[in-house]
């Protein structure tokens, strides 16, 4: 499985309007060579260069099987009308919260996972809780990174 973006390339920066200090809106995502038997997928962004912890930028799951990419600005809904969920981030909100570094060059992980199966963990879960309902279902996953300096 392969991700992409048309907003960016796999490592490099990450442009401002996806940022906190942008329009702070969700890059457009592009996915294929999905396998057989993917019930939805899951994304998961986060910041491993937080000094303090990584940093959770996004969770969305339950996508449905037949997507193959997500459009610029998701709203930061808890459901999305396609039947998605978005989790709560480390901002405390649902929906996608853009790097927002206190400083230095940050990494921004956009991993996708394809799942055997549609976790049930409600709206508003964490990563933690999406990581659980996970576990034993991940059939491929795939990752995008993009950098961001303030």
């Amino acid at each position: 499985m392969e991700i992409s973006s048309p907003s960016f390339k796999n490592g490099e920066f990450i442009p401002r309007k996806y940022t906190c200090d942008g329009n702070d809106i969700s890059p457009s995502l592009n996915w294929d060579k999905v396998p057989d038997g993917t019930k939805s997928f899951a994304l998961i962004c986060d910041d491993p260069d937080c000094p303090s912890m990584t940093w959770v930028h996004w969770v969305c799951y339950n996508i449905p099987a037949d997507l193959r990419s997500l459009p610029e600005g998701i709203p930061k809904d808890k459901q999305l009308k396609n039947g998605a969920m978005q989790g709560v981030t480390d901002f405390r909100r649902p929906g996608y919260g853009g790097p927002c570094p206190p400083g230095g060059i940050h990494r921004y992980y956009f991993k996708l996972y394809a799942l055997d199966t549609m976790p049930n963990p409600g709206p508003g879960a964490t990563k933690s809780d999406i990581t659980k309902a996970m576990q034993g279902h991940i059939l491929a996953q795939c990752e995008l990174m993009g950098k961001y300096k303030r």
